[in-house]
């Protein structure tokens, strides 16, 4: 359905303004999503077409709603039959939380178990300590900049200028001992 039917729709339930993104609903840092909730007030009802206008993130939606109930705001997806003004939908929102909760928990005690029994979480690091030695060593020593650093190792500048804080950060932390 384009946009113009879901705002036809969105206008058809009620709605008083309408908030178009261009950003995907995967993307928490989008201007009209925080336009939006800064505009909300107790009482107000949010609309929306689909949950996943909102939010495709189950996380990022339940911190959405949790964050709508504390402001006394209601929510209301049109194709997603949820409302919260309502009882039964009510009920429906403190049950999602609840199994989110326990999934928080679950994972929790799954890291907590394999922490205990030595497993490190996380990627494997993308350059071994002797590397990451050799790297900071060179932008120390002024051998080569951080962005050629980079390149040498084939990481992210970023991971360059992480790393080098991180060391500037020890060797500060160090001298104040």
């Amino acid at each position: 359905m384009g946009l113009r039917t879901e705002a036809q729709a969105l206008r058809l339930a009620g709605a008083e303004r309408t908030y178009e993104e261009r950003a995907s609903g995967d993307h928490w840092d989008r201007p009209e999503l925080h336009h939006l909730l800064d505009t909300l007030r107790p009482g107000d009802v949010l609309v929306v077409w689909k949950l996943d206008r909102l939010s495709r993130s189950l996380k990022d939606l339940l911190m959405l709603l949790e964050r709508l109930d504390g402001l006394d705001v209601g929510f209301r997806s049109l194709t997603g039959h949820i409302d919260t003004t309502t009882p039964a939908g009510h009920m429906l929102l403190q049950m999602l939380g609840a199994f989110a909760e326990f999934e928080r928990e679950m994972v929790r005690e799954g890291l907590a178990a394999a922490r205990t029994g030595g497993r490190v979480g996380g990627r494997k690091p993308k350059l071994s300590q002797t590397q990451r030695d050799e790297l900071v060593r060179g932008v120390q020593e002024e051998r080569y900049s951080m962005a050629q650093a980079a390149r040498l190792f084939g990481v992210h500048p970023a991971t360059v200028s992480r790393l080098m804080a991180q060391v500037h950060a020890a060797e500060t932390a160090h001298l104040m001992r």
